[in-house]
């Protein structure tokens, strides 16, 4: 071994196992935290109403996987759940063997003791050889996003074990934060005066042909074709990787966007182990796995390979190690994914973001589970520090921290895309609108964009922008496409219908899955968008938002949205009845209060409308547009002036030392609408 081999080395061992890198005792104080397993004691349940929306209940914890490569959640008390692996496509069942367990062992016990760490059981009698149950309540869990962690203090357990799982959701980066990988780190300690044996399973299935349908659950999955095997690979200093590749017999690369790779690996390293078992049948009583795993936590590492003919195929490794009494140690696994396709409704196919890195094959799941596991500690450590100046700042209430959230219903960043049904020809800019909720499959809502997307722009300023200019390019569409009008048609019990997009509007949504997003926006039907009152001013001020965050430095984000900036505010002047500068609203829910019904000139998109103008006259200056900023100052004096009059009551209350100021006008309110 080499001098600079053996200072590798050396560097390994201190990043990964030295007692100032065990994170088991520094879990924010900011995270949610939750008893492992603890139900609600009075849950919500759904209105009688309201009986098509998603109600999953409250099991529920953080999501894994990167920006538009597709996400999966493990509850709060231990079952994998929520799967966002289809784009656009929220399914909630859980998936029994995708589990893990635990096995301990004090040095001199007569048995160890395993355990499947989740609260919970089968409800069928598949796995009926596992100990099921974890106790409720035996520890805690959290959730910092992009982090959680499981506390596990259960008295049978003589080591403490904290499991912390992340994806390297990261500011500023555009690479590691696409990635498909789902980082778990196992933090072990012995508090005790003897040696305790360690190990840690993770069961998976292969998953490959379940993402295919816009169902809610995975019954229309496919098994057939799909094939388990065990591979290994030396990692220099860091020691071998060793793990299950779930994949499936194919011609070529991948061409559909339910197929590609799963992965789940560790690091077999000096004092840890790492043992597998290829393939069994989830729906047998897991009797092979099981008791090879509690007898000694280490699996029986059978060869068996076979084809799948329909039936489901799942696979298991273990790590395993002794702590001595006071060490401390951490442990990587990691689940990987490649599905590099993405296919909406019309059949138009895209790259995923990530693809980029690693290509379009769709083989490429170990390459990305390796890159797990060897950065584990340096995202781990760069997670935390991203966080620690909002999480440390004791001047404001813990819940206030940095918390962006990501699913895979946001269309792949920097993806490619081409005309259905192959033919992936060209690339698009980086994108990545997301859903408001499961419920509404409307990408990228411009009016709760207006307040959700603050995090966007401080810690991924480029992903905001280019969302913006995908906005602005609708802005000259005009699409005659008709669609019902549901509220009128409720109000009048009668057919009514709308146009899909007028041109010089802004679209509430740049579309829905079961479409074609992006290329066919405006798919919002319960109002007639294309006359609210508040998207195109909304619209404008995230334009002059996004450059004065990013540091006033993209002239060019300017310069490229500037047009439609233009033509947005031209638009809405049709909408002053009056003449007198403002907008007005016209007798329906025209905005986004969209079951409101607002007349004539209001202080909510009045308000907008001021703001709007006076964001195009510095967008204007900026970009040396004299005229049009001088434009735009008059025309904001001139509503200004209205919107006074119009709206301002005269009365001003201000609670300082109990005095009442009272301002009034020199020209006196008319008896216009106030709202």
């Amino acid at each position: 071994m080499t001098q600079r081999t053996r200072y590798c080395a050396i560097l390994f061992l201190i990043l990964f196992f030295v007692p100032c890198a065990w994170s088991g005792d520094s879990i924010p104080k900011a995270a949610w935290k939750r008893a492992i397993g603890a139900p609600l004691p009075n849950a919500g349940t759904r209105k009688p109403n309201l009986t098509d929306l998603i109600v999953d209940g409250y099991w529920q914890g953080a999501p894994v996987g990167g920006f538009g490569s597709g996400t999966f959640s493990r509850t709060y008390r231990g079952d994998f759940s929520r799967w966002h692996l289809k784009t656009g496509v929220h399914k909630y069942e859980t998936v029994d063997v995708n589990q893990f367990a635990m096995y301990q062992k004090s040095e001199g016990a007569s048995a160890g003791i395993a355990q499947v760490l989740s609260a919970t059981h089968p409800q069928n009698r598949s796995l009926s050889a596992w100990k099921w149950d974890y106790p409720i309540g035996a520890g805690d869990y959290y959730a910092l996003y992009p982090k959680s962690w499981y506390d596990y203090r259960w008295d049978q357990f003589p080591a403490h074990v904290v499991l912390e799982q992340f994806s390297p959701i990261l500011p500023n980066n555009y690479r590691e934060s696409s990635y498909p990988v789902a980082v778990y780190r196992w933090h072990a300690e012995n508090p005790t005066d003897h040696a305790i044996t360690v190990s840690v399973m993770l069961s998976w299935t292969n998953m490959l042909g379940w993402f295919n349908s816009f169902s809610r659950d995975l019954s229309s999955r496919r098994n057939h074709g799909n094939r388990n095997r065990f591979a290994s690979e030396p990692q220099g200093a860091a020691g071998i990787m060793r793990g299950l590749v779930f994949d499936r017999n194919r011609f070529g690369a991948v061409e559909n966007e339910w197929d590609g790779q799963f992965v789940i690996a560790a690091l077999e390293s000096p004092g840890v182990e790492v043992s597998h078992f290829t393939t069994f049948n989830p729906k047998d009583d897991g009797k092979r796995v099981w008791e090879s795993f509690a007898r000694d936590g280490v699996l029986a590492g059978n060869g068996e390979d076979w084809v799948s003919s329909g039936e489901n195929l799942a696979g298991a490794i273990t790590v395993r190690f002794t702590l001595k009494p006071g060490e401390r140690r951490t442990v990587p696994m990691v689940i990987a994914w490649d599905l590099p396709i993405v296919e909406f409704g019309s059949g138009r196919k895209w790259y995923r973001r990530y693809t980029d890195f690693y290509g379009t094959t769709g083989t490429k799941a170990w390459d990305i589970a390796r890159d797990g596991l060897l950065k584990s500690t340096e995202w781990s450590d760069a997670i935390d520090a991203w966080q620690a100046p909002y999480v440390n700042d004791e001047s404001k209430p813990l819940c206030i921290a940095a918390n962006y959230s990501t699913n895979s219903t946001s269309l792949p960043m920097a993806a490619r895309c081409g005309d259905a049904p192959w033919a992936p020809t060209r690339r698009l800019p980086r994108v990545s609108p997301s859903w408001s909720v499961f419920d509404y499959p409307y990408y990228a809502t411009l009016d709760v964009r207006f307040y959700g997307s603050m995090p966007l722009v401080k810690f991924w300023p480029d992903i905001d922008k280019q969302v913006l200019r995908e906005f602005a390019k609708t802005v000259p569409e005009d699409s005659s496409d008709k669609y019902i009008w549901q509220w009128k048609s409720e109000q009048t019990n009668e057919l009514a219908l709308r146009t899909r997009k007028a041109r010089g509007s802004v679209p509430h949504d740049l579309g829905v899955p079961e479409e074609d997003p992006i290329f066919q926006s405006n798919q919002f039907s319960w109002q007639n968008t294309t006359d609210w009152k508040d998207l195109n001013t909304k619209f404008v001020l995230m334009i002059w938002r996004d450059y004065v965050f990013s540091g006033k430095k993209d002239t060019a984000f300017l310069r490229d949205t500037w047009p439609a900036v233009q033509e947005s505010l031209e638009y809405l002047r049709k909408y002053d009845h009056d003449g007198d500068g403002i907008p007005e609203n016209d007798g329906f829910p025209d905005q986004t209060y969209d079951v409101w019904v607002v007349r004539g000139a209001s202080a909510y998109c009045g308000g907008l409308w001021l703001a709007a103008l006076r964001a195009a006259e510095e967008i204007a200056r900026t970009l040396g547009d004299n005229s049009a900023a001088e434009k735009n100052k008059e025309l904001f004096a001139r509503s200004q002036a209205s919107y006074i009059k119009k709206l301002w009551n005269g009365l001003v209350t201000t609670p300082r030392a109990n005095i009442t100021t009272t301002y009034r006008p020199t020209s006196s309110p008319d008896s216009g609408t106030r709202r």
